[in-house]
């Protein structure tokens, strides 16, 4: 991913209400849910969802089909995949630092004063 894709894409989901919608989309799976029902679990007003699914979009971390009168909205797995492969490249020097031995990830150098 190019920078300016990653930072969109962080900028996209640093906010409430898109971080929520987007968690919701992930969980759902490839064939995603409709706008309608999007908007009663996060609990805005669909006109406001609207704009918030458009930057998510825009970001390229969601897609969007017609399914008659409705519009599905289904997470992209592959930019969400290429997101976090860039903010854990190189995660503690190469090794793999997950929770269970993040211990024995190397400290963050300090910068002298």
């Amino acid at each position: 991913m190019e920078t300016k894709s990653i930072v969109r894409a962080l900028a996209a989901i640093a906010h409430e209400s898109r971080l929520e919608t987007y968690r919701y989309l992930v969980q759902a799976g490839p064939s995603g849910l409709p706008a309608g029902r999007l908007s009663e679990l996060v609990g805005i007003a669909p006109s406001s969802l609207s704009f918030h699914l458009k930057e998510l979009v825009n970001a390229g971390l969601l897609s969007s089909r017609q399914e008659g009168r409705f519009v599905f909205y289904s997470a992209e797995y592959e930019t969400m995949n290429s997101l976090l492969a860039y903010l854990t490249d190189n995660c503690c020097g190469g090794n793999p630092c997950l929770s269970v031995n993040a211990d024995a990830c190397p400290a963050p150098h300090k910068a002298h004063s």
